[in-house]
């Protein structure tokens, strides 16, 4: 019996999972009761009803255990729950779904040891358990199997960024855009890395190339206005605020770092203030009349110590009568 087989790959960077529309999965075992828990699992997906993706996915594993799509599909179904439970700040849950995604995709590389596509998801998982040599590890075994492959030099760049080694994910990102031009995602994350480089005006190409492609970015224009303001350049810098802000003008932080470059911009061109010139000291302060009356105390005591006891002057001339 013939059957079409799908990978769904997984594109993320924090939240964003798009997975690729239902199709057959190659049956080894079992039949078509595989197949059909597959489509409604991949319906769920769509409909992000994740744990109930799994619940169907999970009988077609009962169906065709060693399938080892159906542990991708179960695998990835468990990722975006773990990313569901940790934007509703559910952390347990967001770990314990991280865990089995990661136990999927370990079956899986187990099952299709020559695949790559296992070790490039799992690489993913790690990256949102923050388990960042992992996912190196990961992405390096993906790239040896699979080859030039930009997802695996992306994600190996969100490793590096997790990792602090900016040269590293620049680089990364330098290939994974050379194999996909089109990915806003490997543009933002380069600008990232380029910032943190100091490389601002590498970083302000990266969100310009983003906007070119997508001008109502708003994320994009509200990163380039604070690497323009990290750049002294304020004018420009509220330029880009108050585009984003017309795209989202609730965004708190964008609100405030614009009145920032406001106030930098004032500040700069206010006039400058004539100096009020200021009163020399008075030659007769109340320290100097002080040293001076005790100057001519010390020499009338010195004057009397040295004419006392000294004897009379013999008069000069006589009135008495020889």
């Amino acid at each position: 019996m013939k059957t079409r087989t799908s990978l769904i790959l997984s594109i993320l960077s924090c939240a964003l999972i798009m997975t690729a529309p239902a199709v057959h999965a190659k049956k080894r075992g079992g039949g078509g009761e595989a197949d059909a828990h597959r489509r409604q699992g991949l319906a769920f997906v769509d409909a992000k009803q994740f744990d109930k993706a799994v619940e169907e996915f999970s009988k077609a594993i009962e169906a065709a255990p060693d399938n080892p799509e159906a542990y991708h599909d179960r695998g990835t179904a468990y990722r975006a729950a773990g990313r569901a439970a940790a934007a509703a700040n559910d952390g347990p849950a967001a770990a314990a779904r991280f865990n089995s995604s990661v136990a999927d995709f370990t079956k899986m590389i187990e099952l299709s040891p020559k695949s790559g596509v296992g070790y490039l998801e799992r690489a993913q998982t790690e990256i949102a358990q923050i388990q960042y040599d992992a996912a190196v590890d990961d992405a390096n075994k993906a790239l040896e199997l699979k080859g030039d492959e930009a997802l695996a030099y992306k994600f190996r760049g969100f490793a590096y960024i997790g990792l602090k080694q900016w040269d590293k994910a620049v680089a990364d990102f330098n290939l994974a855009i050379q194999k996909d031009p089109n990915d806003p995602q490997s543009y933002d994350r380069r600008a990232w890395a380029n910032r943190n480089l100091k490389n601002f005006p590498a970083a302000i190409e990266d969100y310009t190339t983003i906007l070119q492609k997508d001008p109502n970015n708003e994320d994009a224009l509200a990163k380039r206005g604070f690497t323009y303001a990290t750049t002294l350049d304020y004018e420009k810098a509220v330029a880009d605020y108050q585009a984003a802000l017309k795209i989202k003008p609730d965004d708190y932080d964008t609100v405030q770092r614009m009145q920032y470059a406001q106030a930098q911009i004032a500040a700069k061109n206010a006039p400058q203030a004539t100096p009020t010139p200021t009163p020399g000291p008075s030659f007769f302060t109340p320290a100097k009349i002080f040293f001076g009356a005790l100057v001519v105390i010390i020499i009338a005591v010195v004057a009397r110590l040295l004419t006392r006891g000294k004897p009379e002057e013999p008069p000069t001339s006589s009135t008495r009568i020889r």
